[in-house]
């Protein structure tokens, strides 16, 4: 059984904050076929440098990108280390089997491992 440190949902938290907001999630769907230079992400959202500069901060203070610079231009990428994080975060947070709808526990048909009658 795996327990989830303070730490852990401390990083969830700063990796669910980045993602809540529409404009990043447009960036990071475009990250996925690749690195992309600032321009061509700006292109793409239609967005001017300045407000995608702050969302891509956001992103990269929660991990989920990487940037480089190649002379006067940025290139961002994910971080696929970061993405595995979160995805195995999420798996954890699956109902265990005695609390699903139909099994033993609360919500459940049976009598067993009830913790409030």
């Amino acid at each position: 059984m795996s327990t989830v440190s303070p730490s852990d949902t401390a990083r969830a938290a700063l990796w669910f904050h980045a993602l809540s907001d529409g404009t990043r999630l447009g960036i990071v769907r475009r990250l996925v076929h690749g690195e992309r230079c600032v321009c061509e992400l700006t292109d793409a959202m239609d967005a001017a440098q300045s407000r995608l500069s702050f969302h891509l901060k956001t992103l990269r203070t929660a991990g989920l990108i990487s940037g480089r610079r190649e002379g006067r231009w940025m290139y961002y990428s994910l971080n696929a280390e970061v993405l595995g994080s979160m995805a195995a975060f999420v798996a954890g947070l699956s109902p265990k089997e005695a609390w699903r709808v139909g099994g033993t526990g609360r919500g459940g048909s049976g009598s067993e491992g009830i913790c409030c009658s």
